[in-house]
């Protein structure tokens, strides 16, 4: 689809500042990679400066994730109780890390640049980071074979989500991922951790449909 030029607009303008930062981004450099002509203002017929166009970058983000990560789930959801929760975790597993992946121009921002912005940083961490928690939280909740386990779901969600996050973040800046873990290694581990949070009985049974399945 043909983007519009306000969505060029802000697209160009997040990775420039990823790129460079926001106090050496101009709006000159943003209208020019937008495909408009540079200084002469027509970032200006849709945004008021710059900074609007950092926190609409910032609002929109956070709305498409929202909207991502509630795909993401149903897409999970409907592979259903059938299919083994190994299987089931895997895939959740893989759509967090692409998902944290996919944001990479966002994180350098955050963490360059919006320490000076703390309103966006609250834009950042309610409309994005902390649903993607509660959606790791509910989704466990929903598991038949996590049923009446009497767990702190919000912390373990913390500890789950929270590795995720850590190895694209590590990936991203370093250059290697964590322990040189490649990532299909660190899905079955992630995937191990979390079937260690099932009862005895839940863990027999979870087996048992694995080798039917086999």
């Amino acid at each position: 689809m043909t983007r519009s030029t306000r969505e060029r607009i802000i697209d160009e303008s997040l990775r420039l500042f990823a790129e460079r930062g926001y106090s050496a981004t101009s709006v000159a450099e943003i209208e020019a990679a937008a495909g408009l002509s540079p200084g002469a203002g027509g970032l200006y017929r849709h945004f008021r400066s710059k900074y609007e166009v950092l926190a609409a970058a910032m609002n929109e983000h956070a709305a498409r994730t929202r909207s991502q990560i509630s795909g993401a789930l149903a897409e999970v959801n409907a592979i259903g109780a059938s299919v083994p929760i190994e299987e089931r975790l895997a895939h959740l597993c893989r759509a967090g890390l692409a998902k944290v992946r996919d944001e990479s121009e966002l994180t350098r921002v955050f963490f360059r640049d919006l320490s000076q912005f703390p309103e966006l940083v609250a834009t950042v961490r309610e409309g994005l980071l902390q649903p993607m928690f509660d959606s790791i939280t509910t989704w466990f909740r929903a598991q038949p074979e996590y049923a009446g386990a009497d767990l702190d779901w919000p912390a373990i969600g913390a500890v789950l989500g929270g590795a995720v996050v850590h190895y694209e973040l590590f990936q991203e800046t370093v250059g290697e991922p964590p322990g040189r873990t490649e990532r299909d290694r660190f899905v079955a581990s992630w995937v191990r951790l979390s079937t260690g949070l099932l009862s005895a009985p839940s863990r027999a049974a979870a087996a048992g449909v694995a080798e039917v399945a086999g």
